[in-house]
């Protein structure tokens, strides 16, 4: 047990190396109350949190609409293709500043390997150039 292989940690390095990849599909934030946890269990979903109000999901539209699950946004996932250390500092802050000085929401999930930013869908092009600029931008000053 433990022996996850550790990530990056170096903020300056996880930035210059990180690769922004944009996915197609549409996902939405949906939350199922305990009653139809057991129902959920026929959805495919990318990830679920546990919260006081119910179990949140991370699933895509199509699959929420089937499943008659309400959500509020449409989402496309941009991963970040560096392996970043769970216990590294400040790259989600960089994320989210270069996304905020624009107005572009960032929903980001950590996890083991990659850290993943949902942003808003008619702005997934926007986040994604945002974040390669932001990337290039660290390289020349490595």
């Amino acid at each position: 047990m433990g022996d996850l292989e550790a990530g990056v940690v170096d903020l300056n390095i996880l930035l210059a190396n990180m690769k922004a990849t944009l996915f197609a599909q549409n996902y939405v934030f949906a939350s199922v109350q305990e009653a139809h946890k057991q129902a959920i269990g026929n959805y495919d979903f990318l990830g679920s949190f546990v919260e006081d109000e119910g179990l949140s999901l991370i699933m895509e539209a199509e699959v929420a609409d089937k499943a008659g699950l309400p959500y509020n946004g449409v989402f496309k996932r941009i991963s970040l293709q560096v392996h970043s250390s769970l216990e590294a500092v400040g790259l989600t802050a960089a994320i989210s500043n270069v996304l905020a000085s624009k107005g572009i929401s960032a929903n980001v999930v950590a996890a083991c390997y990659h850290d993943h930013i949902f942003v808003p869908s008619p702005r997934a092009e926007e986040a994604k150039s945002l974040l390669e600029k932001l990337s290039k931008d660290a390289q020349c000053e490595k």
